[in-house]
């Protein structure tokens, strides 16, 4: 769909913005300032939106702004389970940051894995994508019952392996991944909490992956989409930290768009096929919906607690 030029331009320009957003976080940021930080990343994917859609056609167009979409809302979903394992850690805010700039990396390197392959997948084997729905099926169900809320990072089996065969630091000192105390090496607990929200990432993949692949099937607007999505995560998870209590039924609407992308797998072995425009009013329309629920709801608690 592309040339080789254009992918070493689209990388540069992505490594210039994460570049550019750790040289900007040698402190804590204030809300307003991760607010712009947001506002600066989404208007980048936006653009690039309207690049897909000049040269590639609007139906290229629509595909890439209901998977960006998609990706956003799921990654402010799964911002709630990074919360917790910074809890459960006891991390310290000034190197909640850094931490999390290595899982954007590594996250970038996943989706590029994942998404590639599932492409491949589909292009062989076109009876996967009725795996792919039902995992979206399942992934609706664990969102309904709370699956997202109930995660422990105790749980994880990458933190059980690594306080076994890793010699582990009590300390944090100075955000250090490793370090030397009394001539012996030894691992921060930093680096335990990177490999357990790599490994939960990897786990949300499963369900953000087989999401956009039903939304689009070409792998040039399926990766570009969620790495732009991705791009503002560290800001957004700073934000959604303080806001998460306000868009509380955000899962809910998360869990029928996911349902509904498994059931539209489906319907295909049916001939029923969504149009590209009412794929995309159907799962911005509910994710929007249930955000502005959300919203109402907060307003109206907080007028009678007022009262």
């Amino acid at each position: 769909m592309v040339n080789a030029i254009f992918w070493v331009a689209f990388h540069l320009v992505i490594i210039a913005m994460i570049v550019w957003d750790l040289r900007t976080r040698k402190g804590e940021k204030t809300f307003r300032e991760n607010i712009n930080t947001i506002i600066f990343t989404v208007a980048i994917g936006l653009i690039f939106g309207i690049y897909i859609s000049y040269s590639f056609g609007s139906v290229e167009g629509i595909k890439y702004y209901t998977a960006y979409f998609m990706e956003l809302a799921l990654s402010v979903d799964n911002l709630f389970v990074f919360m917790i394992i910074f809890t459960y850690f006891a991390v310290p805010v000034e190197y909640q940051h850094k931490t999390l700039f290595y899982g954007v990396l590594g996250a970038i390197m996943f989706r590029a894995i994942f998404l590639f392959l599932g492409v491949s997948l589909l292009d062989r084997f076109h009876f996967i994508q009725y795996f792919f729905g039902a995992i979206l099926l399942f992934s609706a169900y664990k969102l309904l019952k709370g699956g997202v809320k109930k995660t422990n990072p105790s749980d994880n089996p990458v933190l059980r392996l690594a306080k076994r065969f890793l010699p582990l630091s009590d300390s944090y000192k100075d955000g250090k991944f490793v370090m030397t105390v009394n001539g012996r090496l030894l691992f921060s607990p930093l680096i335990v909490v990177l490999l357990v929200i790599e490994t939960t990432d990897i786990m949300f993949a499963f369900d953000s992956v087989p999401a956009v692949l039903t939304i689009t099937d070409e792998f040039f607007t399926a990766y570009t989409s969620n790495i732009m999505a991705i791009l503002g995560l560290r800001a957004l998870f700073f934000v959604v930290d303080q806001v998460m209590e306000k868009i509380k039924y955000l899962s809910t609407g998360l869990a029928l768009v996911l349902a509904y992308l498994g059931l539209k797998t489906f319907g295909t072995y049916f001939g029923i096929n969504i149009p590209t425009l009412w794929n995309m009013g159907i799962v911005l329309g509910t994710i929007g919906s249930f955000i502005l629920l959300s919203l109402v709801k907060n307003h109206q608690s907080s007028s009678n607690e007022n009262r």
